[in-house]
């Protein structure tokens, strides 16, 4: 289990391994409490996903023959969950609501989220196994996040040449970001 957690947060980081949820990540991750705020959600998200959706392809789905309609039946699920999220956000902590704008809905197409919920039936994860790595998943999401903020915090103040202001220095950050986790790569095989 601890190497399930451990890879999905650190060798198979959905953002800097896999590159899925790449809008978010360049999106929301100029605060630190906006990235956090994301992380947060989007490990939410996908916890409750994973869940309700690994019954539903063992208990429904597959008995029925309707493996194909996964993909459908998943991002049905997880928009329940990010509306879910979002009333609460707008209830609870509206400063956070409005400081994700519209990237909070966009975790409903947010392609690590469901490749979260796909990758555990891939995987064939047995339900507990699939919970564990949706929580790596979503703690490596926010790590990456959090990481990338106080990069973003450096860039700010940083001698930047002109011509590489903006998003190409926000991308060139990404990628070194990004290459600093293959070092993670071959301990969690």
């Amino acid at each position: 289990m601890m190497v399930i957690l451990l890879s999905a947060m650190l060798t198979d980081n959905f953002v800097l391994s896999k590159f899925m949820g790449i809008c978010p990540f360049l999106g929301v991750s100029k605060k630190l409490d906006s990235a956090s705020g994301m992380g947060l959600a989007v490990t939410f998200v996908m916890i409750c996903a994973s869940a309700v959706t690994y019954p539903i392809h063992y208990g429904l789905l597959v008995p029925n023959g309707l493996e194909y309609l996964d993909t459908v039946v998943f991002i049905l699920v997880i928009a329940l969950f990010v509306q879910l999220v979002e009333m609460i956000l707008k209830k609870c902590i509206p400063s956070l609501y409005k400081s994700l704008g519209v990237y909070l809905p966009l975790i409903t197409t947010n392609c690590a989220v469901l490749g979260a919920a796909v990758l555990n039936i891939d995987n064939e994860y047995t339900f507990v196994q699939s919970i564990v790595n949706s929580i790596g998943a979503g703690l490596g999401f926010m790590l990456a996040l959090v990481i990338f903020s106080g990069v973003r915090r450096k860039m700010e103040y940083a001698d930047i040449p002109e011509t590489f202001k903006g998003v190409p220095a926000t991308l060139i950050a990404a990628s070194i970001v990004s290459v600093s986790f293959m070092g993670f790569s071959g301990l969690f095989s």
